[in-house]
Parts: structure tokens; C-alpha cells; sequence
């Protein structure tokens, strides 16, 4: 090859190779960026209609609103696809379609301005459902619907439409001694297994963690034989809402949603648990009336938050031993609100924003990554009636 020829190809592959590099830097700072939209479920009482989206930048914990994303009946507890184009929400309603079950709803992500376009609605296979979660696998939909006392299978397809539940178990077991709160089972949590085969249900009236079979492959729940080797018992009253799992799976954490605490067990392999722990989320002189609501682990491993809603309206920090799975109180701090039913970390873990259900707003936290502490920011977000929080990259 002639010299000029090289050196035009060399000058051809130095433009190639710059092109190259300028747009790997400019994707990865994008994608470094932070920004993110927030997706609101509501109560739709007063002046909600649904699912309400806010932009989110992590750099400065600026929250500014976008609006109404989608009309739709008490979307409780909502659920995004890994590759964030799809949203799905519980329905939490005791009649659909004359039955006596909720609606799970499927919604596609405008990334254009971040509305959802409906998909379509199936029955969620019990009264009032309360919680929605995906398998590993991304092709079902978990469903724990708290009046109907049952849980259930959606699948879902690559366009993220939804079809008729495959598989719908009731609780069965002991009830609990609180007379008004644990009168029949409560199915309140469903989440898979890390590995796919097993779904852990809190069940609020049988103060249980319920451990079933998973076929991942038909979409099917059963019960595991016998059964008391797949469940975890709570002391009588406890009354579990939501758990959070250890990165290493050795320990689950469940939250008392009727006395305000939480159970740290510990994973003997096998699906089997002993309780190593019960650590009150409360005051030590604490004297009002309370439930508590959500509890989430710091990505990092060491802390752990549960928000208590009432007279105390606060988030509990704790420190976890990562050997023992042991909890230390860190601290309490009011939550800037009126009932914070749920909170969510940022993607970044620098922040916690609190969903405040009976004030009508979603407060924003600092996370000291050190001490686990949270500070008020100041950055308030006015929502109706908000009870639940997504994030979502925007791309």
C-alpha cells in the first residue's frame, strides 16, 4: 500500500477510534447522570386519579412534577419490568366485574413524557389486592391480595400484556389472637426466591411467613410438604406486613405491622428459618397507637428503615451486623408527615423519600452512609393520597 494510502487509513481509524470514544464517554455520563422519574400510587380519594410521575435528579435531589400519568382505581402498589418499558399496578378493590377480587393493571412507559398507556386488566384473584412483584424470570406477575387472604400468578407477555391468573392459593393456617385485624388470613407480601423456585408470602392474620412451591416454568404455587417446614412463625400478634432479605440470603427481616417491630431470622438452608431476634421500631417510651408500614435495606447491607404510621409517624433507622444479622437502633425521625405508608432509597442510595398518605406528600431524606442517619432535606413533593413509590431511569 502506498505511504499516503496508510496514512489516510490511519487518519480514518484515529477519527473512527475518537468517534468511538466520544460516544462511549458521552453515554456513560449520561447514563451517570441521575436523573430518573418517580411514579406515585395513590388512594384515588379526594383529589387523586392515579398514578402521578415527578422527574428526579440524584445530583441535587431536585423533585419536579410532571403530572397525572394514568387514570386508575386505587393503584396501591406498583411494579416496573427490568428494561423499565412496562408499569404494572394492583387494583386494590373488593368488587371488579362483580366479583369479589381486585384488577391488576398493565401499563406501557411513554419515555417521550413519561405517561402510561393502558395495556389491559385481569382480576388479581382476591379482594382488595395490596402487593405486586415479578418472578426472576420477568414473565409472571406475584400477587398478594389482602381481604381475599390469597395469592396469585399473572402472566405476562413480551408486550406486557397480561392474562387470566395461572395459579391462585389461599392462606390456610392458625389465626392470630388480635381479634380485629386477624379474623381471617391476610396475604400482605409475595416476592420469588432468588433462585426462581420458591415465593415467600407475609400472611398479616396467620403471623406466618408462608414459603410455596414456585414452577416457574407453568406459572403454578403450591404448598410444600409438610407444611410447617416451609413457613416461618411469628409471635402471636406480631401481625407481618412486608420483608426485606439480606444480599447473602442468610437473613430475613420481617416487619410487625400490628405491634411495630421487627423479626430478624435467620435462613438454616432449606427454606427453613429460626427468629435470632424481635427488636421493637418504636420509641422505648412510646405510649400512643401505631402500625407500621415499610422496611427496606440500605444497598450497601448495613442499615435497615421501617416507617411507623399514627401518633409516631417516623422512620426507624437500625444498624445491621452483617456476621450475626443482628439490629442496633440507630435512630427515629419523623417521617415530615402524616402516615408514611411506604418510602423507597434512591437508585444512588444517597436519599430516602417518604410517601406520606394522610398529608399528601412525599418528603426527601439524606443518607449519611457512614451512620445510616437520615436529615430533612427540605425538598417536599405535593401528592394526593400517595402510598406508593418507583423509580425509573430516564433514558
Amino acid at each position: 500500500m502506498p505511504s499516503n494510502s496508510r496514512s489516510a487509513a490511519s487518519q480514518t481509524s484515529l477519527i473512527c477510534f475518537l468517534i468511538a470514544v466520544i460516544l462511549f464517554l458521552g453515554t456513560g455520563a449520561f447514563a451517570a447522570s441521575g436523573r430518573y422519574v418517580l411514579y406515585v400510587g395513590t388512594y384515588t380519594q379526594g383529589e387523586s386519579k392515579g398514578i402521578y410521575a415527578y422527574r428526579f435528579d440524584d445530583s441535587t435531589g431536585k423533585l419536579s412534577e410532571i403530572g397525572l400519568a394514568a387514570e386508575t382505581e386505587n393503584p396501591s402498589f406498583l411494579t416496573v419490568d427490568h428494561a423499565a418499558k412496562f408499569l404494572y399496578a394492583v387494583n386494590e378493590l373488593q368488587k371488579y366485574k362483580g366479583e369479589a377480587t381486585g384488577a391488576v393493571t398493565s401499563f406501557a412507559v411513554d419515555h417521550s413524557n413519561w405517561k402510561l398507556k393502558p395495556l389491559n386488566q385481569v382480576a388479581s384473584g382476591g379482594a382488595d389486592p395490596c402487593y405486586i412483584s415479578l418472578d426472576r424470570s420477568g414473565q409472571y406477575l406475584l400477587v398478594a391480595n389482602y381481604t381475599g387472604g390469597t395469592v396469585s400468578v399473572i402472566p405476562v407477555s413480551l408486550d406486557g400484556h397480561l392474562s387470566p391468573a395461572s395459579s391462585v392459593l389461599k392462606d390456610e393456617g392458625a389465626l392470630g389472637p388480635v381479634k380485629d385485624r386477624q379474623e381471617t388470613a391476610h396475604a400482605h407480601f409475595i416476592e420469588a426466591s432468588a433462585r426462581n423456585r420458591f415465593a415467600y408470602v407475609s400472611d398479616l392474620g396467620l403471623d406466618r411467613v408462608l414459603i410455596y412451591k414456585f414452577d416457574a416454568a407453568k406459572g403454578i404455587l403450591s404448598r410444600g410438604q409438610p407444611e410447617d417446614s416451609f413457613s416461618a412463625k411469628l409471635a402471636p400478634g406480631t401481625g407481618p406486613r412486608h420483608i426485606a432479605f439480606s444480599a447473602d440470603g442468610k437473613f430475613m427481616y420481617v416487619l410487625g405491622e400490628i405491634d411495630s417491630t421487627v423479626t430478624v431470622f435467620a435462613n438454616e438452608g432449606k427454606e427453613s428459618y429460626h427468629a435470632i431476634q424481635k427488636i421493637s421500631a418504636l420509641p422505648a417510651d412510646f405510649k400512643g397507637e401505631n402500625t407500621a408500614a415499610e422496611i427496606a435495606i440500605h444497598p450497601n447491607g448495613k442499615f435497615l428503615y421501617t416507617s411507623n404510621r399514627g401518633d409516631d409517624n417516623s422512620i426507624a433507622v437500625f444498624a445491621i451486623d452483617k456476621s450475626t444479622g443482628r439490629l442496633t437502633f440507630v435512630q427515629h425521625v419523623p417521617s415530615g408527615g402524616k402516615t408514611p405508608r411506604h418510602f423507597a432509597i434512591t437508585p444512588d442510595a444517597s436519599r430516602l423519600l417518604a410517601a406520606n398518605e394522610d398529608s399528601g406528600n412525599v418528603v426527601e431524606f439524606t443518607i449519611d452512609k457512614m451512620t445510616g442517619k437520615l436529615t430533612e432535606t427540605g425538598e417536599v413533593a405535593k401528592v394526593p393520597h400517595p402510598v406508593c413509590l418507583v423509580f425509573v431511569p430516564a433514558d
